[in-house]
């Protein structure tokens, strides 16, 4: 499956199936594009079926560098659903965020 393919399919279930906002569904798509723009400028030749945690682990490494904690904690929230999404339509069988930890939110 394509990138393009699976993040339009995704917010496509945001949208129907969970119902949410035109804003939320936004950030959620934005933030897999910023993941597939960071395997493009990399050049990693990988699909969202074959994508695996270390791989995730750089893209968030690079994120830490120029985001907040809680942006990136909303990012990794945002990631973990999608690949969760991909288990659930059987295009995966694992969830290669399942072991990543957000940054810890201060109050």
């Amino acid at each position: 499956m394509k990138w393009e393919t699976a993040i339009s399919d995704y917010t496509y279930y945001l949208r129907i199936e969970r119902g949410l906002s035109k804003n939320s569904i936004d950030s959620y798509r934005r933030d897999l594009e910023k993941l597939h723009q960071y395997l493009i400028k990399h050049e990693i030749n990988t699909t969202p079926e074959k994508i695996d945690e270390e791989l995730l682990q750089g893209f968030i490494y690079e994120l830490a560098k120029t985001l907040q904690a809680r942006s990136q904690a909303r990012i990794i929230s945002g990631l973990k659903g999608f690949f969760g999404y991909l288990i659930f339509e059987e295009y995966r069988k694992d969830n290669p965020m399942e072991l990543i930890e957000a940054p810890k939110l201060g109050r």
